[in-house]
């Protein structure tokens, strides 16, 4: 798919929002994309994690790791259009673990995958949770970017779309110094203070 046909898909589906949010990363935006409004149709989510997966299967993981929540569909989708398996990281107590279970093997090629990517901090503690399972991160991926491809991991990456949407320091934001209240429409928390 081009740029502009995946942008029409996040459109159609109410996926690209307008207002004041806060991102996960703590960042505040102008803009936010909610891929759960896409991945909620499966035909869609298929398609768009078979094209990612297109993109990274040539580094050859053999498992797909993703901070939960908004990357275990796309690492499921992934691990199904690579053939591997796929896993997901979560919080508890605040910091970024691999449970339920899970295990890597020693040297075990994986690759990191999520939903958005902003700064790249839910990418970069699932990597350190795969590498102290025993595991080597090969590469990682996203549906979007939202850096505009400005985040460095350290690893191969590659996304579906790449925007540079701008992000503000809170204490910096125009959009809270106008008076407009904070939404954070993520999986973390409703509503900013």
């Amino acid at each position: 798919m081009t740029d502009n046909e995946l942008l029409q898909v996040f459109r159609e589906n109410s996926a690209l929002l307008e207002g004041h949010f806060v991102l996960s990363s703590g960042l505040h935006s102008d803009r936010y994309i909610q891929c759960a409004q896409v991945l909620q149709h499966p035909k869609i989510a298929e398609q768009l994690c078979s094209e990612l997966a297109a993109k990274l299967r040539y580094l050859g993981a053999t498992v797909v790791a993703a901070p939960a929540l908004g990357g275990i569909l796309v690492a499921h989708e992934v691990g199904r259009a690579l053939g591997i398996r796929a896993l997901f990281t979560e919080r508890q107590d605040g910091v970024m673990t691999l449970r339920r279970g899970f295990t890597i093997a020693p040297g075990e090629p994986v690759l990191v995958v999520e939903d958005v990517l902003t700064t790249g901090l839910s990418t970069r503690e699932t990597m350190k949770c795969v590498e102290e399972a025993g595991g080597k991160v090969v590469g990682a991926g996203s549906l979007i970017d939202r850096s505009g491809g400005a985040t460095d991991l350290g690893v191969p990456r590659s996304a579906l779309l790449t925007l540079t949407i701008q992000n503000y320091n809170p204490a910096e934001c125009p959009l809270c110094k106008s008076g407009s209240p904070a939404v954070k429409p993520g999986s973390r928390t409703k509503r900013a203070a």
